[in-house]
């Protein structure tokens, strides 16, 4: 999330994978929750945990910023019935991760 307390978590997580003894490569840096769209007004963001702190991020640790994945209500509704967001069609999120991918 854009949040300061979760890019300190990300920032140590890219440090970890960096280190010469692991040598992960560091794809890129994606923003999850990075705004809530209501489905009743899908053209409206608000950015609820601050805003475009994973692409600062990713800048700062010259990593690629790979996009941002909106907080919607249908992802936590659909892993409750066993339905994956990656399976949903014509909604912001899967339009997000397309976007993404």
């Amino acid at each position: 999330t854009p949040q300061n307390v979760a890019l300190a978590d990300a920032r140590k997580g890219v440090a970890m994978f960096q280190q010469e003894t692991i040598n992960v490569p560091v794809l890129g840096i994606i923003e999850n929750m990075a705004y809530f769209t209501p489905e009743e007004l899908p053209d409206n963001k608000y950015y609820i945990f601050g805003r475009e702190g994973a692409k600062l991020l990713a800048e700062d640790l010259q990593v690629p910023f790979l996009g941002q994945i909106p907080l919607v209500q249908s992802i936590r509704e659909a892993g409750d019935i066993g339905h994956p967001a990656a399976l949903q069609e014509g909604t912001p999120l899967s339009e997000a991760f397309e976007v993404l991918t």
